[in-house]
């Protein structure tokens, strides 16, 4: 297995991932004690009898601590941070000895990820701890080229209290390959001993891990009750002149817990199709390098924005209004609800019941003039078409009426013709006789008319 010289120069006696052996260094005149434990200081081989040794810690006498027989040691039991500092023992008015008193655990191991916000800048590496180090913590990361022969470059790695982690910056020289891989290593010392982390093995390329998106914004579109336009800006370390990213937004309104991901977003900009009517929306963006190298970035700060709403919306149906699936899975409006039936007491039984009677309380009113207004027109229109009928049925039976026996011809029997006639000279029907004028035939039809 490949090893670093580096750490174990910093850590010698440690192995990765776990401690090293106490700091060889310690003076003569100084105690190394483990919070929590208990610890002796010794005065001297040589001193007065029982009873005439005074310790004293920095002009102040030691709390918790109390003498043995003998009068040359002091125990202190169940030590604290605080009990760190200088003891003296004091006898017939001179200083017989000082020591230091020093309460530190062995470090933290180390578990060290690296990550680059942009292809042109450094290579972050940092880990978090659980505690706050103690005073003259020592924190070291080296970096090589995997199976190259050259030294390990060296970087020292400055503890931020305020995010409780160590933060390590390792420079990138120009013209390096950011597919080559890398070895990091990394090594915690303190005066109480020293821990090795194990090594990570890197591409400059898989730790590309931008910074979230900047100014997102949420804005209504105005006469669209179910969209919103959602904007946003590259982070300050990432230059798209010569690189670009990619986007994923997500959103949610704010009374459900789920999020709705859009994703390969390559665009500053996207517009929600399927927004709630009149509900608030909680939307986030982070961002990938274009062609998916590396990692995600963080989730950017929540923006805030309601779709656009109706103002006579508003005042025929009350501020407060909500959306129920259709069958088709589309949102629309299904009742006008008091902001109490979203609190949590409102999935018991009760709730379940004031929520449909709601539902079926609210009727939307253009609906039905509609459907009144349509009908009366059918029959109108119905009305008319019988009435011209009627006029036109009468006034062609007026004009096409035929005295009784119009169009009635006897018939007269063949015979074979004369031969002495000629065959165009015989009729085939005699003359019809002029009938004798009669009253005009009565159809049903026209009595049905006739009103009577």
């Amino acid at each position: 297995r490949y090893r670093l010289p580096g750490p174990l120069r910093c850590c010698p006696g440690a192995v990765r991932g776990g401690p090293g052996a106490p700091h060889r260094g310690l003076s003569q005149d100084t105690v190394l004690g483990r919070p929590g434990a208990n610890v002796t200081l010794t005065c001297g081989a040589e001193g007065p009898l029982n009873g005439s040794v005074a310790w004293r810690t920095e002009k102040r006498a030691p709390a918790g601590g109390r003498l043995l027989p003998g009068g040359h040691t002091l125990l202190l039991q169940r030590l604290q941070v605080e009990d760190a500092g200088l003891y003296s023992c004091h006898a017939g008015g001179r200083t017989l000895r000082t020591l230091r008193l020093l309460v530190e655990e062995p470090p933290e191991t180390p578990h060290v990820s690296c990550y680059r916000r942009s292809h042109d800048k450094d290579v972050l590496c940092e880990w978090r701890l659980r505690a706050k180090p103690s005073p003259g913590t020592r924190a070291m990361l080296w970096v090589k080229r995997r199976f190259a022969v050259e030294n390990a470059t060296e970087q020292r790695c400055r503890f931020f209290s305020k995010a409780q982690k160590f933060v390590c910056r390792v420079k990138v020289p120009p013209g390096v390959d950011d597919n080559k891989p890398l070895v990091v290593s990394t090594c915690v010392r303190n005066a109480a001993g020293g821990s090795a982390g194990e090594d990570k093995i890197i591409t400059l390329s898989s730790i590309l891990k931008p910074d979230p998106p900047l100014n997102v914004t949420v804005e209504a579109l105005e006469k669209a009750p179910q969209r919103l336009r959602v904007t946003w800006t590259y982070p300050s370390s990432w230059d798209p002149r010569f690189y670009w990213l990619r986007f994923q937004v997500r959103y949610r309104p704010e009374p459900t817990p789920t999020f709705t991901e859009v994703d390969q977003v390559t665009r500053t900009w996207l517009d929600i199709r399927d927004a709630w009517r009149g509900t608030r929306h909680l939307v986030q963006v982070r961002a990938q390098e274009e062609f998916g190298h590396g990692a995600w970035s963080e989730w950017s700060h929540e923006a805030v924005g309601t779709p656009w709403t109706d103002p006579r919306d508003v005042t025929e149906m009350g501020p407060y209004s909500s959306q129920f699936p259709t069958e088709d899975g589309a949102y629309g409006y299904g009742a006008t609800l008091p902001p109490e039936l979203f609190e949590d007491n409102a999935a018991d039984g009760d709730g379940g019941a004031v929520l449909e009677a709601s539902a079926r309380s609210v009727a939307y009113p253009y609906p039905f003039v509609v459907a009144g207004g349509s009908l009366l027109l059918g029959i109108a229109l119905f009305i008319a078409i019988l009435v011209r009928y009627k006029q036109t049925w009468r006034l062609g039976v007026r004009r096409g009426a035929k005295p009784a026996g119009e169009g009635q011809h006897a018939l007269v029997p063949l015979g074979p013709p004369s031969p002495s006639s000629p065959l165009s000279a015989t009729p085939l029907l005699p003359p019809a006789t002029p009938p004798a004028p009669g009253p005009l035939h009565v159809t049903n039809l026209d009595y049905f008319f006739s009103g009577k």
